[in-house]
Order: C-alpha cells, then structure tokens, then sequence
C-alpha cells in the first residue's frame, strides 16, 4: 500500500527512498532467491529460505544493502541461509556479524552448558562436543534465564559425511503438539520446567555439555560461584570432585511471539534424549516446574512431531545462516572428517520485529 513517498512492506512502513531498506529493490543487484530441494514448506513458504549474494560488493556493502530483508525474513521464517559471501574463517565471519548490527552476546557472559572455543569476542565454536555425538533439537540457552536473542552460524570446513545442522519450526511444532497432546502441553505452559546439570570443575571436552562452572558463571572460587547462582535463582549442590549440580528456578516452556503465535521454547528434547555424560543423566535432568516427572509420553509426541517438521541444513563452505532463536531449535547430526562450524549470539530482544 502506497502513502506518499513511503510503502507498507511485510508490516515495515518504509520509505522508497531508503533504497538499503527496501529489500526488493537490493535484491535485485545483490543477490538472488535459491531453491534448497530439500526445504520444508510451512504456511506456503519455504523454510529456510535462502539467497546466494550476487556479485556482492564485499561483506559490509553487502549486508547494509540487504540487513533488512535478512532481520525480516530471520524475525517472521524463523532462519535464512546465505551463500556466496567472500566469508571464509572467524574474522570475516565477525565482520558479517558486526555489520549486521545486533547486540553481542559474547560466549564468556552466557550460560551455555556447551564447552567452546572463542576466536574473536562475538565467535566461538559451535560446540567442543565429539563427532560422533548428537546434539539433540533445542532452543540456545533456553534452561536459563538469560537465552539470546539470535543466533548466526558460518561453515568454515563441511565435513565429509554427516554433520547437518537440524532446524526445527517451534511454532509449528507447538500447534500441532495442542492437537495431538492437549493435556501435555497444557502443563508445559502452565508449570513451566525445571533444568538440572552437574558440572565439572574443568572443561570436559568429551561432553555435549562439557564447560566447567568456574567458566559457566564467570567464577574463580565456590564462593563466587554461588553469589552468581543466588542471584540467578538457582539451587545447587558441592559434589565430590569438584563437581556442581545447579537446578534452575522455573523456567517458561513456551513463548508468546510477536506476531502473536507460540513457541515450544525449551530444551525438553534435548534434555531428555541428550544430556547425558559420566556425571548427568537424562531421566534426572528436567521436570515441570513443580517438581513432577514429565509423562513418557508427551515427551515422545513432541520429538517425533519435530523430527517430522525438521529440516537438515548439509552445510556448504562459507555458508552462513541466521536463526531465530525465539522461533527455531537447533541441533547437529554426528559426522566424520573435519568440521568446523562457528556460532555467535545475539542479546535477547534484540531482533527487529516486520
């Protein structure tokens, strides 16, 4: 719809003389819509949805004349894949991700469970975790209290065999879990859940949730670390070896979204199916925020509807794909061969809304 010089597009009242802001018009000198014949296709649209930059001008260039149509297609799809850019280690990778402009959320000042090696303040490795392990569909850091917002991943080396990155729509996934559950999903929304995780003193690099508690919360001493958990509203146990068992306060397990659907935002499934090493194990890792056990049951509803819903991102080198974080899990298939796939984070809320 016209007014004036401005023009509604996709809820984004814009001016056509913004040309950086109006997607069509970038897009037809930058880049160019590709299919991906194994995408799935929810409310008639492709998802991911995914571009390949077109002669692009250089990455910042490249990213200023199409930050919008990246934040739009991220905030509404839920992820999209680009293809093409001259991004090839973690230093043209933090470029990317600086000129998007989002709000950092640097590894050293999350809670994530995942051991990982930063490379620049904003990158980090996905995960330490070894190959032939699977890491289970969920939501970053959503059994905190402080998940991020957004999350870019970028293909450095694709390995030989394996090692896609699922992707799963937790709108979807949450709609069809009312219909064929009710019950279940109606105590995951109202209780809420409870996540527990021991952690080692150091690093355990053969774990999918391998990082120490002196790096999860920032803390050099036990004592340290416990005005970090009181803060955060955590229980917590000393165990022998240096070990630490941390339960969260209640956690949501489902959001609302800005265009009004909800999300199944949570780390049920990878809690149940994943967490597991020499120090946790998956049947004592999450409850519903009363305290009682989740149902058998429902938990396998949920994952086999998203395993249905899921699509597997088989990475190319120099791929680089934006997630939703409120709106999408994620996960990797085991591989073998190298592979190398970085990650940054973006501060909660800090995703443009269409």
């Amino acid at each position: 719809m016209r007014l004036g010089n401005r023009v509604w597009l996709s809820g984004m009242l814009i001016r056509e003389d913004a040309r950086e802001l109006f997607p069509r018009m970038a897009q037809r000198k930058t880049m160019k819509s590709i299919e991906i014949p194994t995408a799935k296709t929810f409310d008639g649209r492709a998802f991911p949805p995914a571009v390949a930059a077109d002669g692009a001008p250089g990455i910042r260039k490249w990213v200023r004349m199409n930050r919008a149509f990246l934040l739009q297609k991220m905030a509404g799809d839920g992820a999209v894949l680009v293809r093409g850019l001259p991004i090839t280690d973690a230093s043209t990778f933090d470029t990317f991700v600086a000129a998007i402009g989002l709000p950092a959320f640097p590894y050293k000042d999350s809670l994530s469970n995942a051991h990982r090696i930063s490379f620049t303040d904003r990158v980090f490795s996905a995960n330490e975790a070894p190959a032939h392990l699977s890491i289970f569909l969920h939501h970053e850091m959503a059994q905190t209290p402080l998940p991020p917002s957004a999350l870019f991943f970028f293909c450095e080396i694709a390995a030989r065999t394996g090692g896609a990155t699922p992707l799963c729509r937790s709108d979807i996934l949450w709609e069809e879990l009312c219909r064929e559950d009710p019950s279940f999903a109606a105590n995951c929304e109202s209780k809420g859940l409870r996540y527990t995780n021991v952690m080692a003193g150091t690093a355990d690099p053969g774990s999918s949730m391998g990082r120490s508690w002196r790096s999860t919360f920032a803390s050099a001493t036990r004592a340290d670390a416990e005005k970090r958990l009181r803060t955060l509203g955590y229980e917590w146990d000393w165990l022998e070896e240096d070990a630490l068992r941390a339960t969260t306060p209640v956690l949501a397990a489902v959001k609302v979204l800005p265009d009004g659907r909800k999300s199944f935002f949570n780390q049920l499934i990878a809690a149940t199916q994943g967490w597991k090493d020499t120090r946790n194990d998956p049947s004592r890792a999450i409850t519903f925020g009363d305290g009682t056990p989740l149902p058998d049951d429902g938990v396998t509803t949920a994952s086999a509807i998203a395993e249905t819903l899921t699509f597997d991102l088989m990475w190319q080198p120099g791929d680089v794909c934006l997630v939703n974080n409120d709106r999408v899990m994620h996960g990797r298939r085991p591989f073998q061969g190298k592979r190398r796939v970085l990650a940054a984070l973006a501060a909660d809320g800090s995703i443009p809304l269409r």
